[in-house]
């Protein structure tokens, strides 16, 4: 199973597949909010990413997102890529995997109905503003997460924003993104005869 989306080139950069020089700007920003998240979220202040590791990420990035074989799609906001980075995913519904949902946060459980046309009926939660953590701050930055379950997988769009002020400005447009967000089976040599996809009902 592949993941595909339309990402409107004016809005978004991607991330995956890009290779060497190209697309490298946009690695290395979004690769730097997320370390900068990460380290506000276990305590430190907010801050972006050491230049070297990003750098370091960035180069090793696409080749990893590449072994991942299509299950992983990364974007960055075109305009500023330090503003919001988007991530889809695609996993196996395992017993693990169903077991780890059922134990999330009781704010995971404020989610909302959310309509794709090529995977159906999905949920949505939007958190503008996460709860603080024990120094008072915010542990975590504004995100937005959408969820299909296929009955074999759980597809997965995630978007992180650096900036909770601006979230609000933002969230339509990775709406816009969530709702292109497809799979395509790999059909085997031999197996490629006529296929009929019905929409989801």
């Amino acid at each position: 199973m592949r993941l595909i989306a339309d990402a409107d080139p004016e809005r978004w950069i991607p991330v995956t597949g890009s290779l060497g020089f190209k697309g490298r700007r946009q690695r290395k920003a979004a690769i730097r909010m997320l370390l900068g998240q990460a380290g506000a979220a276990f305590g430190a202040e907010a801050r972006p990413g050491s230049g070297f590791g990003a750098w370091a990420l960035s180069q090793a990035a696409p080749f990893l997102m590449r072994r991942a074989d299509g299950r992983v799609l990364v974007w960055t906001w075109k305009a500023e890529p330090e503003l919001i980075v988007a991530m889809a995913s695609a996993q196996e519904l395992t017993p693990q995997l169903r077991t780890a949902r059922a134990m999330m946060p009781m704010e995971y459980d404020d989610t909302e109905e959310f309509a794709n046309p090529y995977l159906g009926t999905g949920e949505r939660l939007v958190v503008p503003l996460p709860p603080p953590g024990a120094n008072g701050r915010a542990s975590t930055p504004p995100f937005a997460t959408y969820t299909w379950d296929t009955g074999t997988h759980l597809i997965t769009l995630q978007a992180v924003c650096a900036d909770r002020e601006r979230f609000g400005t933002v969230i339509r447009d990775v709406d816009d993104l969530a709702r292109t967000l497809r799979t395509a089976d790999d059909l085997s040599v031999g197996e490629s005869g006529p296929v009929l996809r019905l929409p989801p009902a």
